[in-house]
């Protein structure tokens, strides 16, 4: 009989003798993984899949915590591999192989939800790399946003965090108009909004949220109200998170109570262009020194053409 395989043969044998509790110990080697992805649907149901890179002996691979179920070990072409469960589900133990093993299965009850938010304290000291729902753009990680715009999720490393989403949340679009130039501020919550006001003078937007128990993400132009912001409820300084992507900026807070919420900006337009129209007549006053850069630049680079 092959040596690998008689070998793998007393491990599992050990298993079935060794009492549940002490089964939680390391049996073999830890393995190297090449990844680690954990898939995540629309109503919260987790699957999840490592990758691990060849070995010429039993690895194990510490799975990630939770209700662990439908475990498989496949090669890269999909056929079944032997493995063994080491503890209640934490850990398999798989042959010695000579191309990646594939682990795959279903975790249950990691997810949980509370006013409309998803929240999972996740530890796992792996690089693990979380892919969401299409309809899920913007996470929370450790109380940091992260907004995934076009991508489909986020990597973490070494990874003990408390992740938060929400998903399906209503979108109410109010236009705010200054002078000639329309403005379009996005809300996004499941709580009922009203009384929409941008004020330019105090330079704020305010709103009455008539549920207070939902995250509420406000999407601004940043020409509109520039930052940085204080954020108040009924005249009380609330914590809040925020995003810039360089021409609007996404402000998330979840209030305790009903109330009213204020936004207050530092720069309003149409106080704004003029940190453009600065710059503008600094250029104009550099040009005709650049101009001579230039001409020094040109002369000098004829001869020293090359690619890149």
């Amino acid at each position: 009989m092959n040596r690998k395989v008689l070998g793998f043969l007393l491990i599992f044998t050990l298993f079935l003798i060794i009492p549940a509790a002490d089964a939680q110990f390391t049996i073999g080697e830890k393995a190297t993984q090449k990844s680690v992805e954990v898939f995540i649907s629309i109503d919260g149901d987790v699957h999840v899949k490592h990758v691990v890179v060849p070995s010429n002996l039993p690895k194990q691979v510490d799975l990630v915590y939770g209700t662990v179920s439908n475990i498989s070990v496949t090669n890269e072409e999909g056929e079944e591999k032997q493995f063994s469960i080491i503890g209640d589900n934490t850990a398999v133990l798989i042959l010695p192989s000579d191309s990646r093993s594939i682990i795959e299965y279903d975790l249950e009850r990691v997810l949980t939800q509370k006013n409309n938010v998803w929240t999972w304290s996740f530890l796992y000291l792996e690089t693990t790399s979380f892919i969401f729902p299409d309809k899920v753009d913007l996470v929370y990680a450790n109380e940091r946003t992260v907004f995934l715009d076009e991508k489909k999720g986020i990597t973490c490393h070494g990874c003990q965090m408390l992740l938060e989403y929400s998903t399906n949340e209503p979108i109410i679009f109010k236009n705010v108009k200054w002078e000639d130039r329309e403005f379009i501020v996005e809300i996004r919550s499941h709580s009922d909004i009203e009384g929409f006001v941008f004020d330019q003078p105090t330079k704020s937007i305010t709103f009455e949220d008539l549920d207070g128990t939902n995250f509420v993400n406000v999407i601004i132009p940043l020409e509109l109200l520039w930052e940085p912001y204080t954020v108040f409820h009924d005249d009380g300084k609330i914590f809040f998170r925020d995003h810039n992507n360089g021409t609007h900026v996404w402000l998330n807070f979840e209030p305790e109570s009903p109330g009213e919420i204020m936004i207050v900006g530092t720069t309003v337009i149409p106080e704004f262009p003029i940190v453009p129209l600065a710059i503008g007549f600094l250029i104009i006053l550099a040009l005709p020194l650049l101009k001579k850069i230039n001409l020094h630049q040109n002369h000098m680079s004829r001869n020293h053409i090359h690619q890149f």
